[in-house]
């Protein structure tokens, strides 16, 4: 689509068609951000029921990672043969299931199963919601509903705190022990019956509908979104693309594709290793470890600060995504979480680390994240591969991202435990330099990543041929 084109349509966009689709897609972000995180408030009070080692502590939490990694696994082809619509409606299901079965396991085996199962519904939608606003949005917006998703993500991070406390404060220890964690996790299935009702009316992907000749259905699509003209050209430009491409796993390996396929990849690893769910996942246990005399609810309440942080900075992320560009959002984002571990790994190594200071130095790298790392990556992974192969390169980039994020979070206990090395050496500080480390990595690799604001999808994958 030439730029002339996508100028003449941008007064057109009909954001009451657009808006609300995108909005419907992006519950799936929410119930993503609210699975993963349920587990900071029950994680305490599952130790406590189940005598959960350190090791089985980090199993516990991390086993949704292994079924986000099989989820997207499955989802890539699932998505490129079926649409990404039915893999938004398996991500529902999925997630249905495991609210419900996590809050009624005998014993630890099968809460991990149905938390590997909420996994796989986490898997399926971290990468199918991004792709399906990015195939339907105009290339002037798509930056900005992409980066709603992350919005999604953590107000389901931030509803998730408060139902966790809330929760918490209605018994004592004990009670929270035994049927406090339960409802923690039941109460996920609201969301996941809503996200299924509504999905039944939202449109196919009319990328997805071109390249299943269904060119009919993808221009009345379209058409709704901005217009006769705008649709014409966006369906001249995906059949143009679709044209030139195969779409098979040796198409996604070629030597034309290295460059995005390797960069996706390191990206999505990097987004984790910077250490952002340690956080998320295990901020009180943090607090705690650091000596803080804050019981549960000062915990839980420092975390719900933690989650508005991460929302309000994403929303401004949203608003200058389109305008400032990936790379200089990313590049200072990454400076600022480095530099703010770094604080936190010299306080807690020095035992000056006392609850407030840790907390603001905590909400600064957070912020940082929110700004950029968090929402930005997902928008550069579902804007750098061609039509035909988005769903097996989206889905094998996010694989890895989802296995790192698992790395991060079963090793956190580990290192954290009073009674392990690393702790007697460093005094808490040593995943902070961890995760410092690769920030500056993270530093190097946006060096290679182009500038996509502002350019159709099309216009990209024709860059990376230019290579």
């Amino acid at each position: 689509m030439n730029a002339s084109v996508e100028a003449g349509t941008t007064a057109e966009v009909r954001w009451s068609y657009l808006l609300p689709i995108c909005l419907v897609a992006t519950l799936g972000g929410l119930l993503f951000g609210y699975d993963t995180a349920v587990i900071s408030g029950a994680i305490e009070f599952l130790t406590a029921r189940f005598g959960l080692t350190a090791a089985m502590k980090g199993w516990a939490s991390g086993c949704v990672l292994i079924g986000c990694a099989a989820g997207v696994l499955i989802v890539g082809p699932l998505s490129d043969r079926f649409g990404r619509r039915r893999a938004l409606f398996l991500s529902a299901l999925m997630f249905l299931v495991s609210s419900i079965g996590t809050s009624l396991p005998r014993d630890v085996s099968m809460f991990i199963a149905f938390r590997f199962v909420g996994g796989v519904g986490i898997g399926i939608a971290s990468m199918s919601t991004p792709m399906y606003i990015a195939e339907i949005a105009p290339a002037h917006l798509r930056g900005r509903l992409v980066s709603v998703n992350q919005l999604a993500i953590v107000t389901g991070i931030f509803i998730v705190y408060f139902v966790n406390y809330f929760i918490a404060r209605g018994g004592d220890l004990a009670w929270n022990e035994a049927v406090g964690w339960r409802w923690m996790f039941a109460a996920g299935a609201v969301p996941a019956i809503v996200f299924l009702a509504l999905l039944v009316r939202i449109p196919e992907s009319p990328r997805w509908l071109v390249e299943m000749k269904r060119e009919a259905e993808a221009r009345s699509v379209l058409e709704r979104v901005s217009g006769p003209a705008f649709a014409g050209a966006e369906i001249a430009s995906i059949r143009d693309s679709l044209a030139r491409e195969k779409g098979g796993w040796r198409d996604l390996f070629s030597a034309a594709l290295v460059a995005p396929l390797a960069l996706g990849i390191l990206l999505a690893v990097l987004q984790q290793v910077t250490g952002i769910n340690v956080f998320l996942y295990f901020g009180a246990t943090i607090f705690k470890s650091l000596g803080s005399s804050a019981g549960v609810d000062a915990g839980m309440l420092q975390q719900i600060v933690i989650g508005a942080a991460n929302a309000l900075f994403t929303l401004i992320a949203i608003a200058v995504v389109d305008r400032w560009g990936r790379r200089p959002l990313m590049f200072v984002g990454a400076a600022g979480m480095g530099l703010s571990l770094i604080v936190m790994g010299v306080a807690a190594q020095s035992g000056t680390a006392e609850s407030m200071w840790m907390l603001l130095f905590i909400l600064s790298y957070i912020a940082c994240f929110a700004l950029s790392v968090g929402p930005v990556t997902w928008v550069i992974l579902s804007e750098i591969y061609p039509t035909a192969v988005r769903g097996r390169a989206l889905g094998l980039a996010t694989f890895c991202l989802w296995m790192a994020d698992f790395a991060v979070t079963f090793t956190f206990p580990i290192m954290d435990d009073k009674d392990s090395w690393f702790v007697q050496q460093y005094h808490h500080a040593f995943p902070f330099y961890i995760y410092a480390f690769f920030c500056l990595v993270l530093l190097v690799v946006m060096r290679f990543v182009p500038e996509t604001k502002g350019r159709t999808l099309e216009e990209i994958e024709r860059g990376w041929r230019r290579i």
